[in-house]
């Protein structure tokens, strides 16, 4: 038996189910024929009525290409797709930075309950006071957790969070007569900072991280200038790298009159343990889709609270959640200073239950107790897979670790082609090639939600995946072999792709 078969066995029958289908199989179009139906229709007793007499001219004479089908087959067709997709009811997802946990299913229930669900924040007064009083705890519940003095729900995600920061700190800067003209952000930073900053207006300067992955302090010194409006700080790291010397890195940039901005996205590796409004921080973004319980991916919704401290409270968008001596709440829209609206409504208001529901289920130790979980999974898949792959950085690693493809390129294998062979052994891919400053990253977060026996599954697959390199590199360089759709051609994908189906006349 190969290790792969050895492994697979082990999985709890991921990837395992038809062989590849063929075209026909496939695509609803290729099986249609004139005269199938999924239903039968019982005869129109009521008149017939042109439809051109109710919806006016414009209305469509033909019907589309639409496929006709049995009900039996539309419903295999779109169970077998089900089939093609990765979950994290199946197992591990590794992606690095992007924080793809397990969300309990106890939060999707409470922002279910009838009567939350429906709620809106800006129906009339009397009737919001319920959703109301859940925002403002949570509210209160991230001030307390990042020790800010400030915050607004209302951005829609992490980069809209991060674009209502830095509107916030240019509002300061030209509050003060002195507005500034440049963002400096390190080469470790999210790669959403650079845009967020030239889409606020400021032109961007880089800075490089110094060879154990953190802050150059003298570097920035030299750097940070009157026209230095803020640093875009990601704290940990793209790296995974915390910077131990946040508090001079704050205090280099208070000096000239700049802010600190934190890039909040990493936080489920310091919750509980540290709060960014004691080390020196001015403005940061949460993100509640990946710390605190909203299922990420496939495109939203998420959620990109603001926190800052008091000094940028009045610059905050309107409205403002208060709350009055009666214990009443209310929207304030009286703001001169606001920056304005950010977001037609205040947020994802589901978001912000099924945050709240995982903050108070938690608790301050069970919020403790998931940060010092993602970091002990994260360091224990460091200290098994570095004597096989390339580790950049010998800085301890907190939420997640950085390693490089250089042992296996050396063989022809890129870390792209590792990823792709990781799909045969029943996981997602990790994150490729990403951060820019390691070459050939492979960037691996398991997150607090894995257990011991599912990150030896991956690191027995990522080890057996190095072997293969020395023994058979051209087996994980036509990877993946046992998927639906094997290996495609990235660069005719990106130049020609395939949006729409056509017939095979065409």
């Amino acid at each position: 038996m190969t290790q792969e078969s050895k492994y697979m066995s082990n999985r709890r029958s991921v990837g395992k189910v038809r062989p590849h289908p063929t075209q026909n199989e496939a695509l609803m179009f290729e099986k249609s024929a004139p005269g199938k139906r999924a239903c039968k229709m019982p005869p129109l007793d009521v008149p017939a009525v042109d439809p051109a007499s109710l919806l006016g001219a414009d209305v469509r004479r033909e019907a589309g290409l639409l496929p006709e089908l049995s009900e039996i087959e539309i419903i295999r067709h779109f169970t077998r797709l089900s089939t093609w997709n990765y979950a994290i009811d199946l197992g591990m997802y590794p992606l690095g930075s992007c924080t793809m946990k397990y969300n309990p299913r106890v939060n999707e229930v409470v922002a279910r309950i009838p009567g939350l669900a429906e709620a809106h924040p800006y129906r009339i007064r009397s009737h919001a006071q319920g959703i109301l009083e859940i925002i403002d705890l949570l509210q209160r519940c991230l001030l307390e957790i990042t020790g800010m003095d400030a915050i607004t729900l209302q951005p829609a995600a992490g980069a809209h969070g991060e674009m209502t920061g830095i509107l916030l700190v240019r509002a300061w800067h030209e509050s003060q007569g002195r507005p500034r003209k440049k963002v400096i952000i390190p080469d470790s930073a999210h790669g959403t900072n650079p845009a967020t900053a030239a889409i606020c207006g400021y032109a961007v300067e880089n800075l490089r991280s110094n060879a154990v992955g953190g802050i150059d302090l003298e570097a920035l010194a030299r750097q940070v200038d009157e026209d230095t409006a803020a640093l875009m700080l990601t704290n940990p790291s793209t790296l995974g790298v915390f910077e131990n010397e946040i508090h001079r890195i704050a205090d280099i940039l208070h000096a000239r009159g700049a802010l600190l901005y934190m890039d909040g996205a990493n936080m489920n590796a310091l919750v509980g343990k540290v709060r960014p409004g004691d080390f020196g921080v001015d403005v940061m973004h949460l993100n509640l889709h990946k710390t605190f319980s909203t299922p990420h991916g496939g495109g939203g919704p998420g959620s990109g609270p603001v926190a800052c401290k008091a000094f940028l409270e009045p610059f905050l968008p309107i409205p403002v959640l208060v709350s009055e001596a009666d214990g009443t709440r209310r929207w304030d829209y009286k703001r001169a200073q606001s920056i304005g609206r950010v977001r037609a409504y205040y947020g994802n208001v589901g978001m912000f239950i099924r945050a709240l529901a995982y903050i108070l289920a938690n608790g301050p130790d069970g919020l403790r107790q998931t940060t010092e979980d993602a970091v002990l999974n994260a360091n224990y898949i460091r200290k098994k897979l570095e004597d096989v792959y390339e580790l950049p950085y010998r800085t301890p690693s907190m939420h997640e670790v950085v390693f490089s493809d250089r042992k296996q390129a050396a063989k022809g294998v890129k870390t792209g082609d590792i990823a792709k062979r990781l799909i045969d052994y029943g996981f997602h891919p990790y994150t490729v090639s990403f951060p820019l400053i390691v070459p050939g990253a492979l960037m691996i977060e398991p997150t607090e939600s894995e257990s011991v026996q599912e990150l030896d599954l991956f690191i027995d697959a990522m080890r057996s995946i190095a072997r293969e390199v020395d023994e058979d590199p051209e087996l994980v360089k036509t990877a993946p072999h046992s998927t639906r759709v094997s290996r495609l051609d990235e660069v005719q994908a990106a130049r020609k792709p395939v949006l729409r189906w056509r017939p095979a006349s065409q």
